[in-house]
């Protein structure tokens, strides 16, 4: 592979979306700076990456704190200039309105959009200071519409789609690609498919999830596309989803 000179940040580098994004990049040669709350959990990847002949380090945060989201993201600058800033948080709860406590709403927004806020934020200072880059929100089908007992889960994702579009507008100016990408549907993991196995007794026909690694492709193309034809938004489905 290519070396570049160059930094991607994933917050919320999970085992599916978030590893997915960290390989697809680590493979054009980009440095990857990995956080998650237990970072113990990416030693797996970063290892995988190494094998490959990629560089990856892996970081312990709580994104919710400040201090946290400056440390891991002024770490990861200083490696190599950051190109690339990725937020992806989910925290999907589902509560029915009378059992969504005060701490479970307060908590699912303080992960899902404040934590969006401070990474976008200080990903924000270090893409101006290099002459701009690309910073990406994950969203969900939550982003776009409430559904029945996903209050608390639907208020964190409308804020980090404002957030998104407001740091869009602010910043595509000055050369930073702001793209909130909406997944609408679930991916295609064996946790997925046993937690579907239990609430429907059957399998979920293939047509209906999305690979990991093709969502991570569309993160790679979207951080290429020219700046005169930037897109800000978009949402991925696969073929057999009715919507």
């Amino acid at each position: 592979m290519a070396e570049r000179n160059a930094s991607v940040a994933i917050v919320g580098a999970g085992d599916f979306i978030g590893s997915a994004i960290a390989r697809r990049f680590a493979a054009e040669g980009y440095q990857l700076h990995l956080a998650r709350r237990d970072g113990s959990k990416l030693e797996a990847l970063v290892a995988e990456i190494a094998g490959a002949g990629g560089y990856a380090t892996a970081h312990s945060i709580d994104a919710r704190k400040e201090e946290d989201v400056t440390e891991f993201l002024d770490r990861a600058n200083a490696a190599a200039p950051l190109e690339l800033c990725v937020f992806n948080i989910g925290a999907n709860v589902h509560f029915p309105i009378l059992d969504t406590t005060e701490r479970v709403f307060r908590k699912v927004w303080e992960m899902a959009c404040y934590a969006g806020f401070l990474t976008g934020r200080e990903a924000a200072r270090h893409l101006l200071a290099n002459g701009g880059g690309s910073m990406f929100f994950t969203g969900a089908t939550a982003s776009l519409r409430g559904g029945s007992g996903y209050a608390a889960f639907s208020a964190s994702k409308f804020g980090l789609r404002a957030v998104a579009q407001s740091m869009a507008r602010e910043l595509g100016p000055k050369n930073v690609h702001v793209a909130h990408l909406i997944i609408d549907s679930p991916v295609d993991t064996a946790w997925v498919r046993e937690r579907i196995a239990e609430t429907t007794g059957g399998e979920v026909p293939k047509e209906k999830l999305m690979d990991p690694a093709s969502i991570a492709e569309t993160y790679w193309q979207l951080h290429r596309q020219s700046r005169d034809a930037w897109t800000h938004e978009l949402d991925l489905r696969p073929f057999g989803e009715t919507w």
